[in-house]
């Protein structure tokens, strides 16, 4: 066996082994805010949902289950310097840990086929596993943020081109719009991930990657952190509360993403993360050698 050979199967294992694990284990970011949400309730109905979801957290460790039932189709997104020695090989190394982790887990089958209306039975298909590439210039390094999109976060997905006259106020109407329809879909407390752009599909790509940035991170416009603070306060006094079932605080945190847009134009993209939201991120060197960034101190 040569050493692209061995190189390959090793970043295959990892990968699947990652895979495996964040079904299973919520990201440091997202325990903390859960964490603190929990003791900040006041009233019984929403102190019984925490204590359930904590419960499942426990039982998801000790029987090393995953921790829902839908673990979702499986996306990632990568930040791949162009001097990684496995960047030709990343596709086929992602959809082959897809598969190898919908045994290990186990995952759920959510694979299914457009038009032939058939589920692979491995979690991946036509173009899924999702990929999203970003290469990085005179970098050999290669950063994974792996997410399972379940259908309940999956359900308030939404992107608009508003009409000029609608400015930044058509923005926040339609993020309040879709969350008070559809927001108690997606399990609360939610992570709000926000793009704004000037394109449908820009907006919605930039507001599911919204989603991989940490909780209590911030937009880096002082004007887009000031919305990212305002939507969180509004939408939480909805008072959705936990499980959708009333109590204090309805989402985690709103997050944006923002691209240049077209003078005439200005899309929103809308993506939601539920409580489980089980999102990754690992960081592999030249040499394969690998630090989880989401998940501190874990060895696969």
């Amino acid at each position: 066996m040569n050493d692209q050979i061995k190189a390959v199967e090793h970043f295959t294992d990892v990968m699947a082994k990652f895979t495996a694990y964040f079904g299973k284990h919520l990201p440091d970011d997202v325990m903390a805010k859960l964490q603190e949400l929990r003791a900040e309730q006041d009233t019984p109905m929403a102190g019984i949902i925490y204590d359930t979801m904590f419960r499942d957290m426990a039982l998801a460790d000790e029987l090393n289950r995953p921790m829902c039932q839908d673990t979702g189709v499986i996306q990632y997104f990568v930040e791949v310097g162009e001097n990684f020695p496995l960047l030709g090989k990343l596709q086929a190394c992602l959809t082959e840990a897809t598969k190898r982790a919908t045994v290990a887990a186990p995952l759920r089958h959510n694979a299914v086929q457009i038009f032939e209306e058939k589920n692979s039975g491995n979690n991946t298909g036509r173009r899924i596993p999702w990929i999203e590439w970003d290469i990085i210039p005179d970098s050999d390094e290669c950063t994974i943020h792996g997410y399972m999109a379940g259908g309940g976060c999956s359900l308030p997905g939404a992107a608009k081109v508003l009409m000029p006259v609608e400015g930044y106020e058509g923005v926040v109407k339609f993020i309040f719009d879709i969350m008070v329809e559809r927001g108690i879909n997606a399990c609360p407390p939610v992570l709000v991930g926000v793009g704004i752009a000037g394109s449908a599909e820009v907006a919605s790509m930039l507001s599911k990657k919204a989603l991989m940035r940490p909780i209590g991170t911030h937009n880096p416009s002082p004007r887009g952190a000031e919305l990212e603070r305002m939507l969180e306060d509004g939408l939480n006094k909805l008072n959705i509360g936990p499980g959708g079932l009333t109590g204090k605080k309805s989402v985690m945190g709103v997050n944006i993403e923002d691209a240049a847009r077209h003078p005439s134009c200005l899309a929103v993209g809308l993506s939601v993360g539920c409580w489980a939201h089980r999102r990754a991120c690992i960081k592999f060197n030249a040499d394969l050698t690998y630090e989880m960034i989401s998940h501190k101190g874990v060895t696969l």
